[in-house]
């Protein structure tokens, strides 16, 4: 009795003695909404409601309440526009999901490492047009070593063991992009070998490798600065600005990267002073210099923690947390440096999908069935995926979920159409369906009208 009497103020013009049930779906039928009212003479009323462009569930929801009602609209209102393609094509990602991650924290310097290239620098007279740049993770020391944007994977690894590998030793780990170099074979089998394990970005998600890129824009900086007039000799003050980058007291650590690794700060000009001897200070409490250097790295991981958390707690504002399954259907949002040929225009579809998840790396970053046509990793960072509710009715081995509905020759099988959402493989069929379907009203409310009322 409540259902009729709100039904009645929403239509109050009309007496109404009876309402067939209707259950709000994902089909074309929304989007060509017809209303018939039914008389007890020969007058017959044809409302279309037009909501095919709607992109929003309370524009919608406002929209439907002027004509009609039934329990739970909002939530059915909800379900349709999560479920939509045209929507979700449209649509732009806004709103960050997933938390912070951060990089698991060293224990002693130059185990965990990470590096990367800087491209695009003026050719210098020896030739180098790209700096290598190798960044520890604990003491936040940095090695940055020049050479040619062209050189493959034999030479960069050549360039590690002369410029690394020879002053700190073999590390543990190795973060890196998905470079064509580190991707190679040469690249992969030689630090299997040494056992050596790495570890890889998601394409075109600089934020996993965060302090690599920092980095980068200190250096370019700093180059800026020094350098005067001829910007082709930058290689030749390279060694200077390495120097000044690790001898200056790090933020995170609190302490400069040569005193973490060493135990105590190199010397400068202004050391040349008469001043006290370094040794000094170390064991000015009777300490060895193991155990000085061991209470060292100690305090530099509580405060490499503490920062840590302290990030951590602030860049999870506003953020909720979301784990996909295997299994589970996704929705990728289109990035322009990602997917160039897919957003040539500003009114190409914002997302595709929807693609089944291969693989869960961790809550952070997955692995999709992508068709090898799209040309990228199939990684994709959490904060270009959003879970797709509108599979969970159907059989997945009865949709081709990448079928383009707006291209001839598609195989969308046969039968009625499917409960939930309305999928690209089901487009094609829809619309050949639909277009029969148009020509007769589909009644979904009936009201009885008595004669006096028509008149």
């Amino acid at each position: 009795m409540k259902t009729l009497k709100k039904l009645k103020e929403a239509v109050s013009k009309f007496i109404i003695y009876e309402c067939l049930p209707m259950n709000l779906s994902n089909s074309p039928w929304l989007h060509n909404l017809i209303v018939v009212v039914v008389e007890t003479g020969p007058l017959e009323l044809s409302l279309p409601l037009e909501i095919q462009n709607l992109l929003i569930v309370e524009k919608t929801l406002l929209l439907l309440k002027e004509k009609f009602f039934w329990p739970y609209m909002k939530r059915d209102v909800q379900r349709f526009c999560t479920r939509c393609i045209a929507c979700l094509q449209a649509k732009s990602t806004t709103k960050p999901h997933g938390l912070y991650t951060p990089l698991p924290i060293s224990n002693a310097p130059w185990v965990d490492i990470s590096m990367d290239f800087i491209l695009g620098l003026p050719r210098t007279q020896r030739g180098k047009d790209s700096i290598f740049m190798v960044v520890n993770h604990f003491s936040k020391m940095e090695h940055f070593i020049p050479c040619h944007k062209v050189d493959d994977a034999s030479n960069i690894a050549k360039l590690f063991f002369q410029e690394v590998v020879r002053l700190h030793g073999i590390p543990k780990t190795i973060v890196s992009d998905r470079d064509v170099k580190f991707l190679s074979h040469f690249w992969k089998t030689l630090w299997a070998r040494l056992g050596t394990k790495l570890l890889f970005s998601t394409t075109c998600h600089p934020q996993i490798d965060g302090q690599t890129e920092v980095v980068n824009r200190s250096l370019g900086s700093m180059l800026r600065a020094i350098l005067k007039g001829n910007k082709k000799s930058w290689d030749d003050y390279l060694p200077h600005v390495e120097f000044a980058y690790n001898r200056v007291v790090h933020k995170t650590s609190k302490m400069s990267p040569f005193e973490i690794v060493y135990g105590f700060n190199s010397l400068t000009p202004s050391d040349l002073l008469p001043l006290p001897d370094v040794a000094s200070f170390i064991h000015k409490e009777r300490t060895s210099r193991a155990e000085f250097v061991k209470n060292l790295h100690e305090r530099v991981r509580n405060h490499i923690q503490s920062q840590t958390e302290k990030y951590t707690k602030y860049n999870n504002k506003g953020r909720k947390e979301v784990v996909f399954n295997e299994g589970d259907c996704v929705w990728v949002h289109l990035r322009k440096d990602r997917f160039p040929s897919k957003r040539k225009s500003k009114l190409s579809p914002r997302g595709d999908g929807p693609f089944q998840v291969l693989k869960r790396i961790n809550n952070n970053a997955y692995v999709l069935d992508l068709p090898s046509e799209y040309g990228v990793s199939p990684s994709f960072n959490i904060s270009d995926l959003s879970l797709f509710t509108g599979l969970a009715d159907q059989e997945e081995d009865s949709l081709d979920l990448r079928t383009n509905h707006l291209q001839e020759g598609g195989d969308d099988g046969g039968g009625p159409w499917a409960k939930g959402a309305t999928t690209k493989a089901m487009a094609k069929r829809i619309h050949e369906e639909w277009a029969h379907a148009q020509e007769k009203p589909i009644v979904l409310f009936s009201w009885a009208l008595t004669q006096a009322q028509v008149d």
